[in-house]
């Protein structure tokens, strides 16, 4: 960079480089070049100046020269480019005594005595010697200062010339320096590959020892081996031997007694024609008593029918269950729901174990009086009156069978189980739970994920396979197939179906020989209970449930499981046909108590609910009404996608059973005093008689 300066520097002007020095920049501690600086120097105005290092009184310059001195001074260590400033031009001799002759001249017609005049003559006179002397001193201190110049000059150049070798020389050893460095990492890249081949060759060499080590080791082993053979040869050799002698004696015994047996199978050729003559006749026995089975089992049928008709076509339990942990909050009291008549809704409750008093507390009033058949409930509840006086209230309920919060799942099902004979045998049944939400519905027909709490659906389910196995050796043979459905916001969803929901329309339909179907549902072939159950999980995965203030875990929709079972006896030609329905109702709430109105979708979806119950009731009040003779009575079925749906179940062509399921909570009376009402209603339905469904012998 500093070569390209002045390099340009000579270009630009040869003429100055020839005359005067090279100027070298300013260079600051980091070898980098100061920029240049213009200052204005303050100068007065004086009539004389003496210069550096002399006494000498110089006369002042004229105005254009002293412009011409005030120049920019720079923060370089060379000398300005601009030559020195020399002094004004001395006049001669000659001049100086022309100008003393004007002057003597105008004079001479002045008075010669006149004093003033010898004396400016004399002051005129010290003063041109005065300048004489001056102009000596200055030439002489210009010739020094000249003298100094070129030496600076000269010195600048040497200077220059030695710069300007430096950086050559250093270029020179830059470039060596990099050549250097591209061979080092040559050299190192070289080292590093042959490095890399002779780590892959001891790698090679390595594996080829072990390779070479496993082979040796497998040689020894199978010499080891053989040497085994041998030796296990030799000793059987030699066992062999003696083997042999045995062998012989036992050949002689053996012919000996092959004579005595010879004589034995005469003989049991003579008794072989006296068991063939008894075979027949056992024989000729079987099939009478195959005969007098197949009639026992017709009978049998007819049998279970009237005991299931006897006990009634709409059969109604009622099961409270047991008071959860679930319903008690973090610190140990009872949840508050919603507001409630009862007298100990908002008592605290500590955790189980602590104080039963307490617990009880927490608990309506529910009372079985019947210890035998269990066939009734009591809720008692105390209130306060207008006038502040204790009022005590209790209502008691009738039912086919009432199971306290001690029964369990397998108790419950002992009582359902022969519903699943009489679908073996033909006859449509359908089982729905009922009850308000939170009171242990989905926990009856589903269950638990132990055996012991199976609910209504895997046990049905299991007693079905169980009987129509049972039945093989009587000439039966059933196929199975199955569907899940649930009814959402009036709209019916296949739970075991692979896409989303609402993607198609499923319709109902009802053929003129009792059978519903459903358009566009998956319907599986069954063929064991643990594929019943693994459908169940899909399904319970699939539906829609929904947290509100009184449960965690709200069923928001009605589930419909259906097994179709379609049997046929190869001996008699008989065929028949059943279904199982197995409905998971939604649990009927108030707004208030279930905090549902807060929610756009909890209150469409508590109102569907709510809406499909009420059709429910008026299907069954209906249907009473036609029990009781009052005329071709319109049974509603089609308010509500449920009602329609279960049409054949609840018109008299099925066998039903509805599972009033109840709360234990005091906070939940109200809900549990209505859903006890409806299911007094519904047992005191009578409908038609079941029909079974046989499709007729060949």
């Amino acid at each position: 960079m500093f070569t390209s300066r002045k390099r340009k520097a000579v270009d630009d002007d040869p003429a100055d480089s020839q005359n005067h020095p090279r100027k070298l920049p300013a260079i600051s501690e980091n070898n980098l070049p100061l920029r240049l600086s213009k200052v204005l120097p303050n100068v007065t105005t004086r009539p004389t100046t003496r210069s550096k290092g002399l006494g000498l009184t110089v006369p002042q310059a004229s105005t254009s020269t002293a412009a011409a001195a005030r120049r920019t001074t720079r923060a370089t260590s060379a000398p300005p480019k601009n030559e020195p400033v020399r002094p004004p031009a001395r006049p001669t001799v000659g001049a100086r005594n022309a100008a003393g002759r004007t002057v003597s001249g105008l004079l001479k017609g002045k008075t010669n005595d006149d004093p003033r005049f010898q004396a400016l003559q004399e002051q005129v006179t010290s003063i041109e010697s005065a300048r004489a002397a001056d102009a000596a001193r200055l030439a002489a201190l210009m010739e020094a200062e000249q003298r100094k110049l070129e030496g600076l000059q000269s010195d600048h150049q040497a200077l220059s010339k030695e710069l300007t070798e430096a950086r050559s020389q250093e270029l020179s050893q830059r470039r060596e320096l990099v050549n250097v460095s591209d061979e080092l990492e040559a050299l190192k890249r070289k080292h590093a590959n042959e490095l890399m081949d002779l780590e892959m060759e001891i790698k090679k060499k390595e594996r080829e020892i072990r390779e070479l080590k496993e082979d040796l080791r497998l040689c020894q082993e199978d010499l080891d081996r053989e040497r085994d053979s041998v030796k296990t040869l030799k000793s059987t050799v030699s066992h062999q031997s003696t083997t042999q002698l045995t062998l012989t004696t036992q050949v002689t015994a053996l012919q000996a007694q092959l004579s005595a047996l010879q004589g034995a199978l005469d003989m049991s050729c003579n008794s072989s024609s006296q068991l063939k003559l008894e075979l027949e006749a056992e024989r000729k026995r079987v099939a009478e008593l195959a005969e007098e089975n197949r009639a026992a089992e017709t009978l049998r049928r007819k049998l279970h029918n009237m005991v299931q008709e006897l006990k009634g076509n709409i059969r109604v339990f009622c099961r409270v269950r047991p008071l959860l942990p679930s319903d008690l909050s973090s610190d140990g009291t009872m949840k508050h729901v919603g507001s409630t008549n009862s007298r100990n809704a908002n008592s605290p409750s500590p955790t189980p174990g602590t104080d039963g008093s307490l617990i009880e507390s927490m608990k309506a009033e529910i009372a079985f009086p019947d210890k035998l058949d269990r066939k009734e409930i009591i809720l008692r509840a105390s209130s306060e009156s207008a006038t502040g006086q204790e009022r005590k209230d209790e209502w008691a309920f009738s039912f086919d069978r009432v199971f306290d919060p001690r029964s369990t799942q397998a108790e419950v099902f002992e009582e359902i189980s022969l519903l699943a004979q009489s679908c073996v045998d033909g006859y449509n049944v359908c089982i729905f739970a009922y009850g308000q939400t939170g009171s242990g519905k989905s926990f009856t027909m589903e269950g638990g994920p132990t055996a012991t709490n199976a609910g209504m659906i895997p046990r049905a389910v299991e007693e079905v396979f169980k009987v129509a196995e049972e039945l093989q050796i009587k000439g039966w043979t059933y196929t199975m197939e199955g569907q899940f459905l649930e009814i959402y916001n009036e709209t019916i969803n296949d739970l075991l179906g692979k896409g989303e929901f609402d993607k198609k329309k499923h319709e109902i339909k009802h053929d003129k020989s009792g059978r519903t179907t459903v358009t566009d549902v998956n319907v599986i072939p069954l063929k064991s209970p643990s594929q019943v159950r693994s459908l169940l999980s899909i399904a319970q995965s699939r539906r829609t449930v929904a947290s509100t203030l009184m449960n965690e875990r709200s069923s928001r929709s009605h589930s419909v499981f259906t097994l179709r079972i379609a049997g046929e006896n190869a001996a008699t030609g008989e065929t028949c046909e059943g279904t199982l329905n197995l409905v998971d109702l939604a649990g009927s709430e108030r707004l208030e108590k279930s905090g549902a109105g807060n929610d756009k979708d909890r209150l469409k979806e508590t109102q569907s609910i709510n809406k499909s119950l009420s059709a429910l009731g008026d299907v069954v009040a209906a249907l009473g009404e036609k029990g009781e003779g009052k005329g071709d009575k319109h049974i509603p079925y089609r308010n509500s996608k449920l009602t329609y749906l279960l049409q054949n179940s609840l018109s008299g062509n099925s066998k039903t059973l509805m599972v009033l399921n109840l709360s234990p909570l005091a906070s939940h009376l109200n809900e549990s005093l209505c859903s006890l009402r409806f299911a007094t209603k519904v047992n005191n339905t009578t409908l038609g008689t079941a029909r079974k469904q046989i499709k007729g012998s060949s």
